[in-house]
């Protein structure tokens, strides 16, 4: 590791690939606002999908732009399976997003029950935390990044509790039918799914501000 970190001194940065990462983040924050429209008026589910699958596409540019770069570059600012790791958590995020609002236009969720409203307000604080640590590895500021990253896990034992108990009241309420639920529970995986992802990229980013703080 003392002679990897002394040829990246050495040598010229590639500080482009913070900007990679940094665009992915915010792509996420993009996602879920554009998702969290979903049930407000003047937005139907339609459009808040077509929407929330534009931004998809753009992460998914990002992440071709990320890999071709790392295909043809030597000496990266942080290791490379980091950056590969990181580009797809954060992708992930996006795609797990999307996902949910294709799910809830598959299925036919008119509206979004109150645990996907919920959901969706912590998916989109935590994608807000993710747009604000992410550049914070291009200045080396981790101990900041340490500090932000208890807000996410904070927040995705927050999502937690409110899925198990979502899916506990689907599962124990007889009024609900089969195609009710199955429709609910779908959503709410998915919407977990992307909370989750924004965790496992703050487990990412503590390792590397351990690593390298």
């Amino acid at each position: 590791m003392a002679l990897q970190g002394l040829v990246r001194w050495l040598l010229p940065k590639e500080d482009h690939f913070f900007g990679y990462l940094e665009s992915l983040a915010t792509l996420g924050a993009k996602a879920a606002t554009t998702l969290s429209n979903f049930g407000k008026p003047g937005h139907t589910l339609a459009e808040v999908r077509d929407a929330v699958q534009k931004v998809e596409h753009e992460a998914d540019a990002v992440v071709r732009q990320l890999e071709d770069a790392l295909a043809r570059t030597f000496v990266t600012p942080i290791d490379r399976e980091d950056l590969h790791r990181l580009g797809g958590l954060l992708d992930d995020v996006v795609d797990m997003t999307n996902l949910a609002a294709r799910q809830a236009a598959m299925f036919g969720v008119e509206s979004p029950t109150e645990p996907m409203v919920k959901l969706m307000e912590v998916l989109v604080r935590s994608t807000v935390v993710l747009a604000e640590v992410v550049p914070l590895l291009r200045s080396h500021r981790y101990a900041e990044v340490l500090e932000k990253n208890r807000l996410l896990r904070a927040m995705e034992k927050e999502a937690d509790l409110v899925f198990r108990a979502a899916i506990t009241q689907l599962f124990h309420d007889p009024a609900i039918d089969a195609k009710a639920l199955m429709r609910q529970k779908a959503v709410l995986d998915d919407l977990e799914r992307a909370i989750d992802r924004c965790d496992e990229v703050a487990d990412t980013l503590s390792n590397l501000a351990v690593k390298h703080g």
